[in-house]
């Protein structure tokens, strides 16, 4: 990157702070709505008095494949940091899937002929929905219809990770159902056995992300691979007993299950010679388990027992350290991004954020690269996320973030600091519309803090988002414009993210730069943003990036 950076001649004041807050996106009704229901009268100084505009977040405008695809974190923090656009993690998977591709590979034909030449079973492990952000239901149905009618291997076991977060609250036993039915034609069509050996919620077990908890590991672990836990005789018998005893339970907070047979025995675990497939594409709650599955020297959890297997992830989920070592579909190769371009201008830049959100400010801003660019030239910093629901404690680390910005704007040492308060997204992702509206307002608090540092330091702050989630709380009707109740009169919780756009504010109390958005640019999105922040700090954008937001007054 040596050389690639032009500085203009007009540098801009300093330090440019952006701050990402998660999962708070624009949405006009009020219904269900805890952005608009909160009391933020720092975000309303803002709208009123500064320059903003409205920033595609999902779909397309992030590399998803349609865009009737909610944003995610993930692609959003990508599509920040990146300056374009790149095909993602539910695109590139699909299209290996249509064109085959994807059975063509070594890491497929190794995990089939694997099974065969130990006489063992293949087993897929992930989360069943369709909500496209983790992965996909129908990824999982290609590769047991290839399994059962082209590879005709005998045996397969599905272990199910329950989502209610990127779709439904208490949708599980619609995405069970159909499972059960495919599964069914699959043994009666091809005489092959095909069963769920069982699962549990996605904040519970396995699906742990940024080393918070590695106690959810280990019990994906245990019901996994050791097929330790309550029995059942089937998923859906689990389900039911699990929101009998829990009214309320959503479905990624179910406990684990071990489904059993006729004769009491397990169905599922997983022993040596088998071949185990994590079909998640998207990295960050996929990590853990893959090296708890690799890695020969493991001490975050006693793996009993520790089969000897052949694994392979969906994609390869971090590129730099290449975990796993076997994968399916190629990640996208992201290169060139905002943190590379400033490192060669040599300026300063800080990262920080909560356990939650702290890959997404530094590994995924980065084009999933793990570490840092520059060690002389960045700083992170990671607050440790409290382990507890958050709808308990809505207002997470955000102060803590915020008093370790703060001293940072002041200190005039950063060129460009990112921040992400992980609030509006993981509370919202609860369902629950009191503990939502607190963790808006809790993080307009927090603005109101920024604002001040910002102006006592002479610097910039921009506020935007990387995907809804807060502004969007009720299942709504789409005929009657109403909340869909549950049958006890109830309204359904939404805890997924939304196709909302994301506000993008500019502060500069300095008065040094006079602003005004680019009316050219049609339909802005998140990659426009980097190329924003390079404008603000004086340097020319590259032209493989997005164009730039604003255009400079005299």
């Amino acid at each position: 990157m040596k050389g690639m950076v032009n500085l203009l001649t007009q540098r801009s004041p300093r330090p440019v702070t952006l701050v990402i807050m998660d999962g708070v996106g624009f949405r006009e009704d009020e219904l269900g709505n805890a952005v608009a229901a909160a009391f933020t009268p720092n975000l309303d100084t803002l709208l009123a008095s500064c320059p903003y505009r409205l920033l595609n977040a999902h779909g397309t405008a992030v590399g998803l494949p349609s865009d009737s695809d909610m944003g995610n974190s993930e692609v959003g923090h990508n599509a920040l940091g990146a300056g374009r656009l790149y095909p993602q993690g539910a695109r590139l998977v699909n299209e290996a899937v249509q064109t085959g591709a994807i059975f063509e590979g070594n890491a497929w034909r190794r995990l089939v002929g694997y099974c065969f030449q130990h006489g063992a079973t293949m087993h897929f492990i992930g989360l069943l929905s369709d909500g496209a952000v983790h992965s996909h239901i129908k990824h999982l149905e290609a590769m047991l219809d290839q399994l059962a009618f082209k590879e005709k291997l005998p045996r397969a076991r599905v272990h199910i990770l329950l989502d209610g977060r990127d779709v439904g609250a208490t949708s599980a036993l619609e995405y069970v159902s159909r499972l059960e039915s495919r599964l069914q034609s699959l043994n009666a069509q091809a005489g092959v056995d095909y069963r769920i050996a069982g699962g549990g919620g996605r904040m519970k077990i396995t699906m742990d992300r940024y080393e918070a908890n590695w106690g959810m590991v280990e019990l994906g672990w245990k019901t996994h691979v050791g097929a330790q836990g309550r029995r059942f005789a089937s998923a859906e018998a689990a389900i039911n007993a699990f929101r009998a005893e829990e009214p309320g339970i959503i479905d990624q907070d179910l406990p684990p299950f071990v489904i059993e047979d006729e004769a009491g025995n397990a169905l599922g675990p997983i022993r040596d010679g088998d071949s185990v497939v994590f079909y998640n594409f998207r990295g960050d709650r996929a990590i853990e388990i893959s090296r708890a599955f690799e890695e020969p020297d493991f001490s975050h959890f006693p793996r009993t027992p520790y089969p000897k297997v052949l694994y392979a992830g969906m994609m390869e989920y971090d590129t730099e350290l290449h975990i796993p070592g076997n994968f399916l579909v190629e990640p996208p190769h992201i290169e060139h991004t905002l943190g590379e371009y400033l490192c060669s201008g040599n300026m300063r830049q800080m990262a920080i954020s909560e356990t939650q959100k702290y890959g997404h400010v530094t590994y995924f801003w980065n084009g999933n690269r793990s570490g840092k660019i520059d060690e002389k030239l960045e700083d992170y910093f990671e607050i440790a996320s409290d382990i507890i629901p958050f709808e308990q404690r809505p207002w997470m680390k955000a102060a803590d973030i915020t008093d370790k910005t703060v001293e940072a704007i002041l200190s005039k040492r950063y060129d460009f600091i990112r921040l992400n308060y992980p609030n509006g997204d993981m509370v919202g992702h609860t369902g629950v519309f009191s503990a939502a509206r607190i963790a808006v307002e809790t993080v307009d608090l927090c603005l109101g803090r920024l604002m001040a540092a910002t102006r006592k330091a002479g610097g910039i702050l921009l506020v935007t988002a990387d995907h809804g989630n807060a502004e969007e709380m009720f299942e709504i009707d789409s005929k009657t414009h109403k909340p869909k109740l549950y049958p006890s009169g109830e309204i359904r919780a939404k805890t997924a993210h939304t196709l909302n756009p994301v506000w993008f504010i500019v502060f500069d109390p300095t008065g040094e730069n006079s602003v005004e958005f680019n009316p050219k640019i049609a339909k802005p999105g998140l990659t426009n943003v980097a190329p924003t922040i390079m404008q603000l700090l004086g340097v020319e954008p590259p032209q493989i990036y997005d164009p730039p937001l604003l255009l400079f007054k005299q």
